[in-house]
């Protein structure tokens, strides 16, 4: 399948569902609105499966593993091996997200799209899109063909988790030096400075963070990638992973899941995959504020709000599995709760 014959299949939400939704909540027995956002987030979930009666038993985390040329630069703390290490720590639950998502009720799926070098019991050829990225500031971090083939490969990975019965996937990602890309990416989308959208990422030093600034004004400055063309700028100064997790947010789309929105590294994925189909937004959940400068400033152009801020900048999808015991909370109150008519007390109703 092409990219454009994927995107066709792009739908709103379904609003009928939605409004049912909303309907069922006023029947509940409890003061009407009072678990606040937790009820607008079963509202919007009922649009994205276009049903207003659903569960979320089976709950999927992929994380997309990629490595970026871009650290060449010196932009990060550690060196590019880190990545194959962590990626294959996934497969033996020596993460901290795997922790996580075992409290949770999370299956992981590590995925490598891109790493430097094969992973012992996760690299498929499948999946693998390239062994890392260029270096963006002396040239394309990748061809357009391998951004849509990365892109393509998300929206596989939610095709093949739709068919085993998923009800919801988190988004993650690993990748020494993907912050530097994902502030790449979206200073050119909303059109900022590379300097406001840049933090410290896994620790840098002060210098450190002016290497990473410069690096990034370097390869938008090299590459001039079209901020009305979200392909272009993930090919130009993206990585595999942000191009492969725009993909599972365009999955969602596609497939009716909802796909939930991690840290800055999966905001600046979701809002390619939101300049590339709008529609797509609909179908998005967001999970945490990122500690990143530029977290805040992403889901806010989404028109998104996070469920948490607790200032946390892990990544791995630890804020994605984080906020999805609050999803299920909220709607094991929804589905199971009384009505008011079951236990013969008189209907709230809604003040004016």
């Amino acid at each position: 399948m092409k990219l454009e014959e994927a995107l066709q299949k792009i739908r709103p939400a379904d609003r009928k569902s939605m409004e049912e939704a909303a309907r069922r909540w006023k029947t509940v027995g409890k003061p009407l609105f009072s678990l606040g956002r937790l009820e607008d987030a079963v509202i919007r979930m009922a649009g994205i499966k276009g049903t207003s009666s659903y569960t979320l038993e089976k709950k999927a985390l992929v994380i997309l593993c990629a490595d970026n040329g871009v650290v060449e630069e010196g932009v990060t703390q550690t060196g590019q091996e880190v990545t194959a290490i962590v990626t294959e720590n996934f497969t033996k639950k020596a993460a901290s997200v795997c922790l996580m998502s075992e409290v949770a009720g999370v299956d992981l799926f590590p995925v490598d799209i891109g790493v430097a070098r094969d992973v012992d019991h996760v690299t498929r050829p499948e999946y693998k899109v390239a062994y890392g990225t260029k270096n963006m500031t002396r040239e394309s971090a990748m061809t357009r063909e391998e951004a849509e083939r990365a892109i393509l490969t998300g929206i596989r990975l939610v095709q093949e988790l739709a068919e085993k019965g998923y009800d919801i996937i988190a988004t993650g990602e690993m990748g020494i030096g993907n912050t530097t890309t994902s502030s790449a990416v979206v200073s050119v989308l909303l059109g900022r400075d590379p300097e406001e959208v840049t933090g410290r990422g896994a620790g840098l030093t002060t210098e450190g963070l002016r290497r990473k600034v410069d690096a990034i004004r370097r390869a938008v400055r090299f590459n001039a990638p079209d901020p009305a063309d979200a392909v272009d700028v993930l090919a130009k100064v993206g990585g595999l992973d942000i191009a492969g997790l725009t993909g599972v947010f365009l999955g969602g789309a596609i497939f009716h899941i909802p796909i939930v929105i991690d840290g800055f590294i999966s905001s600046a994925a979701a809002l390619c995959a939101a300049r590339i189909a709008p529609d797509c937004g609909d179908y998005m959940m967001p999970s945490h504020r990122s500690n990143e400068p530029a977290g805040g400033m992403v889901l806010e152009a989404l028109g998104l709000s996070p469920f948490i801020d607790c200032g946390m900048s892990l990544g791995e999808g630890s804020g994605a599995v984080a906020v999805l015991p609050l999803f299920e909370m909220g709607l094991e109150v929804y589905n199971r709760m009384s009505t008011f008519e079951e236990i013969k007390v008189e209907q709230y109703e809604e003040l004016n």
